[in-house]
């Protein structure tokens, strides 16, 4: 190296000193790493679409297997409340041990040892007439809902033996443990006095305490979320309901009909424009609509209609909000950004829930379909967790939850397995208290 040169580095390295020290930096952020540029966003890979229904139904499985409370092996009401344990969501959460059974992800030996630990809790829950409060504590101690809802819950009741009833189907071998499981499932399904919610009337009532006696006086009338209650009351070998109570109560004597057309979509039955998209998950888990019809509607229309107008809510997007379209859709009671609410196209509040699209891949495949891939290769760094789909976003409004509910975790897993296989709808509907009751309601099916 020659004198020129050596000069030259000399003065180039106190220059490019200066030029750092002298660098207005006000905020005194540190540089990149040196070979580090521009970073992009996480690319998500593209698999299979079966192997994406797949992965979402085994991530929000281990909400009810690996969250589930230890002592009950039950659902937590969410995972904000670890504390708390649902009745309904529990109900979820057993229908899915077969799914989870059927796909490989837990062993029929474990499915055994975690129904023998649900069946022990609920036996020593406290119970209200054979009925099961909404929430309990892991010693089986209610847990009041509301100032005056500290006794027994007929729908989260309901939803909870929908699952058990399920169980009972699937755990069907011939040996001691099963055996037992299913004799530990009819001594508690045969427990339950819906008649008693009844109050000697042509309706079910919704609650009872020994407190507070039936003082809510919520009556479970159509059309809702709550069909399976009057399915399963009728359906009771020892406290069985008569027709009438199913026809005053639940059908109001046919003023559950709608027959209106909105986004000229024509709806059957319930609310105008449908109301929250749960309606028509939470009672056919297990009851399969395909087939089932009676003298008001056949249930695969009414529930594919709800959806479709659901959908062609967020299309249209009468109120104007981001982050809706045709694959950004479903509204239904969710979290949101102010708390939690029954959201609707009456109630829309610029929250769409992945629950409500993909609980609804029966109905609509294809819209369905594309809200999934779009909420997981889109959306994933904000709406995709440990335990699947977080619960609700708005884009609108910049907020995402980062919050599961167990009563919108499980009928993700159970709906879509149900679009896959029907194992859900075939067990439930080989019931043969099942189908007594189903015949003595009048449905075809």
């Amino acid at each position: 190296m020659n004198l020129n040169s050596l000069i030259y580095r000399v003065y180039f390295s106190i220059f490019m000193i200066v030029g750092v020290i002298s660098c207005d930096n006000p905020n005194d952020i540190d540089p990149p790493p040196a070979d580090i540029g521009f970073v992009p966003d996480k690319i998500i890979e593209v698999i299979p679409f079966e192997d994406l229904l797949e992965l979402t139904q085994e991530k929000t499985f281990k909400y009810f297997w690996d969250f589930a409370e230890p002592i009950s092996g039950l659902a937590r009401e969410d995972s904000s409340r670890p504390n708390i344990i649902t009745t309904g969501g529990s109900g979820f959460g057993i229908a899915a041990f077969p799914v989870a059974v059927e796909r490989g992800w837990v062993t029929r030996d474990d499915a055994v040892i975690r129904m023998e630990t649900v069946l022990s809790f609920l036996e020593g829950a406290q119970k209200y007439h054979g009925a099961f409060s909404h929430w309990y504590d892991n010693s089986g101690n209610t847990i009041p809902f509301s100032t005056l809802d500290d006794g027994g819950d007929i729908v989260e009741t309901a939803l909870l033996i929908q699952g058990l009833l399920i169980a009972r189907q699937y755990f069907s071998e011939n040996n001691t443990k099963e055996t037992d499981i299913r004799n530990r499932i009819t001594t508690l399904w045969e427990g339950v006095e819906w008649t008693w919610y009844t109050q000697g009337q042509n309706k079910i009532t919704w609650h009872w305490s020994p407190l507070n006696n039936f003082d809510i006086n919520l009556d479970v009338r159509g059309w809702n979320e709550s069909l399976i209650v009057y399915v399963l009351a009728a359906s009771s070998p020892t406290f069985p309901i008569n027709i009438d109570v199913y026809k005053d109560g639940w059908t109001s004597n046919g003023n559950i009909i709608n027959t209106g057309t909105f986004y000229d979509i024509y709806l059957p039955l319930g609310e105008n424009f449908g109301g929250p998209l749960f309606f028509s998950h939470y009672s056919f888990i297990g009851l399969n609509p395909k087939n089932l019809s009676d003298q008001y509607t056949n249930y695969f229309d009414q529930n594919r209609a709800h959806s479709l107008i659901n959908y062609q809510h967020c299309v249209e997007n009468p109120l104007d909000y981001d982050g809706y379209n045709e694959v950004s859709w479903g509204i239904t009671a969710s979290t949101n950004y102010n708390g939690y609410s029954a959201h609707s196209p009456t109630n829309d509040l610029g929250v769409i829930a992945p629950t409500a699209s993909l609980s609804s891949f029966p109905y609509t495949p294809l819209e369905s379909k594309k809200a999934l891939e779009n909420f997981y290769y889109n959306l994933n760094d904000n709406l995709w967790g440990e335990y699947g789909f977080y619960d609700a976003f708005s884009v609108h409004y910049n907020w995402y939850s980062d919050k599961y509910i167990a009563i919108d975790q499980g009928p993700i897993l159970l709906m879509i397995e149900n679009y896959r296989s029907q194992l859900l709808w075939n067990l439930f509907m080989q019931d043969q208290d099942i189908i007594s009751g189903l015949t003595n309601l009048g449905f075809n099916f």
